[in-house]
């Protein structure tokens, strides 16, 4: 495993912002696609196919292995709403169906169906799921973390992205939108999964 920057693979503002401070902290040297001079290219879309978290994840991170010839991790997450048979799950991102929209635009209209889907519905217990890999060449690993909670009728906090405004932590006594980025790193499903991650490298063969 070498010892230089390793490649985050993803080309979300808010996983960027999240993991760039964790990574930070623990002292690893990263880069966004951006800075590793990775374009963004259509078939990016296509990556992500598959009906488990650790197989998108795993194809992420060996995608962007190839065109980086550098470290690289990714993640595939998402919510697991136990009344909706853990929907959206793997379709987190895209659940809406809105293949026209980004950003902030696109979370609202998951939060949207969310909600409809969950209209009159008492139990509203939900988990964030997270399988964070690390690959290169040949050496991959994989690690996973998760959170529980319940979705909220309302929206509360202005932080996180995604969900995040409707889940209420079981750890945290309130949204992940609520928290801090390291309040929410502490317990979340990626800082739980990252964490892992993070422990693994720094205890490795140099």
């Amino acid at each position: 495993m070498t010892s230089g920057p390793i490649v985050l693979a993803t080309r979300s503002a808010g996983k960027l912002r999240e993991l760039r401070e964790l990574f930070g902290r623990a002292g690893v040297s990263v880069l966004d696609l951006g800075e590793a001079g990775i374009l963004e290219r259509p078939d990016e879309e296509e990556i992500e196919v598959f009906d488990t978290f650790e197989e998108n994840a795993l194809a992420k991170a060996r995608y962007f292995r190839r065109r980086a010839r550098m470290p690289v991790v990714s993640d595939d997450s998402g919510l697991e709403v136990f009344a909706l048979g853990g929907a959206p799950g793997v379709r987190s991102k895209r659940w809406s169906g809105r293949r026209d929209l980004s950003g902030q635009a696109l979370d609202d209209a998951n939060n949207e169906r969310l909600l409809n889907a969950l209209r009159n519905v008492s139990d509203r217990r939900a988990r964030y799921v997270c399988i964070a890999t690390l690959v290169d060449g040949p050496s991959e690993r994989v690690f996973r973390g998760e959170a529980t909670g319940r979705i909220l009728e309302e929206p509360k906090g202005r932080g996180g992205f995604g969900y995040d405004p409707y889940f209420f932590s079981d750890d945290l006594g309130k949204t992940f939108a609520e928290a801090s980025i390291v309040e929410k790193e502490r317990v979340s499903h990626r800082g739980r999964a990252f964490q892992r991650l993070i422990a693994w490298l720094e205890r490795r063969p140099r």
